[in-house]
């Protein structure tokens, strides 16, 4: 198991079967059932048959796969993958700079163009967030891990909360990207070790919700960071809860599954080595890319009078 490809059964073992809950109605046996109301048991998930025993406890079925406390490994693809999530961000971010100088004439705020590129940013950033966490639980680190990682995201969205109110006042940013990741993560640590790889059927509704389920009571600042909003509040950079806590919920439903095929499709994902290091270091490129944009930005405005 400690080697590259090692799982339990080797590469022609059984799937893990999910089953139904005890005492639940045979829909739930089938793809699409029914949850069986707010009181019914969890579902259970049961290895497959002549398998180890560790995949029949819970959250044993990635555990199973990568031995417990043994160190996880990078995989170069998911950080190109994040990587390629970091060089459109920036690039996104100097164009944006570039139009707040007048050296381009483009609408942020309202332009499909940009508005689809922050939306196709902000899915693969949180995607590869859900991704790489289940990987990290199932690699045995210890809890301390996951709250140091947490609190430097909670202090890097203090800092751009600071930094945007300086710069910008009447909209600078009190719930965006980090701080959408940092409420995340903590719903999701709460949700994933009850229910597994279940929170691939919990992100669609996820999705959905804020335009099922909007209200204007959801409009205030207070309560803005749920999503179930129906006018968006004025702010440089906005990431609620809802909907994107589904995309991180695929992302981590996602980790689960190739777990169950020994990570060999993630293997496949090439490594492009520029974008694999830029993925290795996001918080810190997130921090520091835009003080220095603006200020090339600003020499380039300066010299040109």
């Amino acid at each position: 198991m400690g080697r590259p490809g090692g799982g339990v059964g080797g590469p022609h073992a059984p799937a893990a079967r999910l089953l139904p809950p005890e005492g639940a109605h045979p829909a739930l046996g089938r793809p699409g059932g029914g949850v069986g109301g707010p009181h019914a048991p969890a579902a259970r998930l049961l290895p497959p048959e002549g398998a180890h025993p560790a995949l029949g406890r819970p959250g044993g079925g990635v555990d199973a796969l990568i031995m417990a406390g043994s160190r996880i490994s990078r995989y170069g693809g998911v950080d190109t993958l994040r990587g390629l999530a970091v060089l459109w961000m920036m690039s996104f971010h100097f164009s944006f700079d570039l139009n707040w100088f007048g050296f381009i004439h483009t609408d942020f705020y309202t332009s499909p163009w940009w508005l689809d590129q922050r939306i196709a940013i902000v899915s693969l950033f949180v995607f590869t967030v859900g991704l790489t966490q289940t990987f990290t639980d199932a690699s045995g680190r210890p809890a301390r891990h996951f709250w140091k990682r947490w609190a430097q995201i909670v202090g890097a969205s203090l800092l751009v909360t600071a930094g945007s109110y300086a710069a910008f006042p009447h909209s600078f940013i009190y719930f965006g990207i980090l701080q959408g990741i940092a409420a995340m993560l903590l719903l999701h640590r709460l949700v994933f070790r009850h229910f597994g790889a279940w929170v691939l059927l919990l992100a669609p509704i996820a999705i959905a919700a804020p335009q099922l389920w909007g209200h204007a009571f959801f409009n205030s600042p207070w309560w803005n960071w749920t999503g179930l909003i129906t006018q968006k509040p004025i702010t440089e950079d906005y990431a609620p809860l809802l909907p994107w806590i589904g995309v991180l919920w695929i992302g981590a439903g996602t980790g689960w599954l190739l777990a169950r095929v020994q990570f060999r499709p993630l293997r496949h994902l090439p490594e492009i080595r520029p974008l694999s290091f830029l993925g290795r270091w996001p918080l810190t490129i997130y921090l520091l890319h835009q003080p220095v944009f603006v200020g090339l930005v600003w020499l380039a405005a300066h010299l040109r009078g």
